[in-house]
């Protein structure tokens, strides 16, 4: 998998992907500030005004946002809804150019989610500016789950006696429900919630409450190892019609 990274900054997530793409910058810029290109490869239909300042709406006109900042055929950034950031530059490379994207926001759990649909977008966008029809290459569910690792969006977190996962998963509620179990981990009693996620899957959300029968690390251990569990067999169970 590639090497894009997960920071923080200013108190919100951002999401850096970079990728080479064998084509010059204005060519590049074409297909990233043109709503007819964009339509090709973008998650949103987009109508813009192209300059600072200019707005921009998405889909059916419920989401807006503002170019932040213009500069042809290098920079193009613009706020997304009220929280989320994105920022695309175009660097010139010997062969073609370099396509970097900055992406803000604040659900820090969603990474993996965004991290999959950008490659898979950026990958579509390189496919048309070869003339050929956007196809993502590689499974999806396959490459969230190795953001999740790469980016370590799983980790515990430890308050006092209280052990909690946020987790993205890749499948509805519905199929991982059955597979949440009553049962505790190291003595402690575990509460198990779905809510809603980013992408096509349900947010898993575990607290697990002491006192545990073994030191705490180890029961923040027992716990991932269980969502762990559980999202693995989510991500190979088959696709529901």
């Amino acid at each position: 998998m590639t090497p894009d990274s997960l920071t923080l900054r200013d108190g919100r997530t951002v999401l850096r992907v970079e990728r080479p793409l064998p084509h010059p910058p204005e060519k590049v810029w074409r297909a990233l500030t043109t709503p007819e290109h964009l339509a090709q490869w973008f998650p949103s239909t987009v109508r813009l005004d192209l300059r600072e300042g200019g707005e921009i709406v998405f889909d059916d006109g419920d989401t807006r946002g503002v170019v932040t900042a213009l500069e042809p055929p290098r920079l193009f950034a613009f706020s997304w809804g009220d929280s989320d950031h994105l920022r695309w530059e175009v660097h010139p490379a010997d062969g073609g150019s370099v396509l970097v994207l900055h992406h803000a926001f604040t659900d820090r759990f969603g990474a993996a989610s965004f991290a999959t649909g950008w490659s898979a977008c950026v990958e579509g966008l390189s496919q048309v500016l070869a003339g050929e029809e956007p196809a993502p290459t590689v499974d999806m569910t396959t490459r969230h789950e190795e953001y999740v690792r790469a980016f370590d969006l799983d980790a515990p977190r430890i308050e006092g006696d209280t052990v909690r996962i946020e987790r993205q998963l890749t499948a509805p509620a519905d199929a991982a429900r059955p597979l949440l179990e009553p049962s505790g981990i190291a003595g402690g009693p575990v509460r198990w919630d779905l809510v809603e996620g980013t992408g096509h899957g349900a947010r898993l959300v575990a607290v697990a409450t002491g006192p545990f029968d073994v030191p705490l690390p180890e029961a923040a251990r027992l716990l991932r190892a269980r969502v762990q569990e559980i999202a693995a067999t989510l991500a190979v169970a088959p696709a529901r019609p």
